[in-house]
């Protein structure tokens, strides 16, 4: 089975999306960054950087997955470069897809972080904190099922299943999370600093 590391190119999510994208069309970066806005895929990779489109693609283009297609040169505008996918960039897309798709790989998220340090607070203030944030992933999940909800009216299915998923991780966060509360509430999960003083103790 090939796998990630059997490519020169490190995969990222961004460096995927925009591989797909040339899939479709030669296009400008700034095109590329307007198609993930308006296709919501801004909710799977990062684009919140002005830059970090351009600077995926110039890593691309110096890894020979992508090359320069032509310059669009527009009275009164920038100079605009379009870039096309080359065949080592469907290739190596190709390999980054099948191991993505097939392999769980060891992400580093902060919530995880975050409980695997929750004894450095209280019982109270983290039952407070996580109150407060299955209150914001019920909002999340509701907002996020209207989206895909008018979305799938025009939208195929193919397209929204990244939406589908997240909503999925959504709600057995929020289960779990739930269930957490109840315990920190009844008492079955609890802990003290003289309690932990004693473990560093024994």
């Amino acid at each position: 089975m090939v796998t990630m590391t059997d490519s020169v190119t490190r995969s990222s999510p961004l460096a995927t999306v925009l591989l797909a994208l040339l899939l479709e069309e030669p296009m400008h970066a700034y095109r590329m960054r307007q198609l993930i806005r308006e296709r919501s895929k801004n909710s799977v990779v990062n684009v919140i950087r002005t830059n970090s489109v351009y600077q995926s693609v110039d890593r691309l283009r110096r890894d020979g997955l992508v090359r320069v297609h032509k310059t669009q040169r527009s009275t009164g505008r920038p100079d605009r470069t379009i870039y096309e996918i080359t065949e080592h960039g469907r290739a190596t897309l190709q390999q980054w897809l099948d191991a993505m798709l097939s392999t769980p790989a060891r992400e580093f998220p902060e919530f995880p972080a975050a409980l695997a340090t929750i004894s450095a607070t209280t019982p109270a203030n983290a039952l407070h904190q996580l109150r407060q944030r299955a209150a914001a992933l019920t909002d999340v999940i509701t907002q996020a099922e209207a989206e895909l909800t008018a979305a799938v009216e025009s939208v195929p299915r193919l397209f929204l299943i990244e939406d589908e998923y997240r909503i999925a991780i959504y709600r057995t966060e929020l289960h779990w999370i739930r269930s957490i509360i109840n315990d920190i509430e009844a008492g079955k999960l609890t802990w003290s600093q003289e309690w932990l003083d004693s473990l560093a103790r024994d």
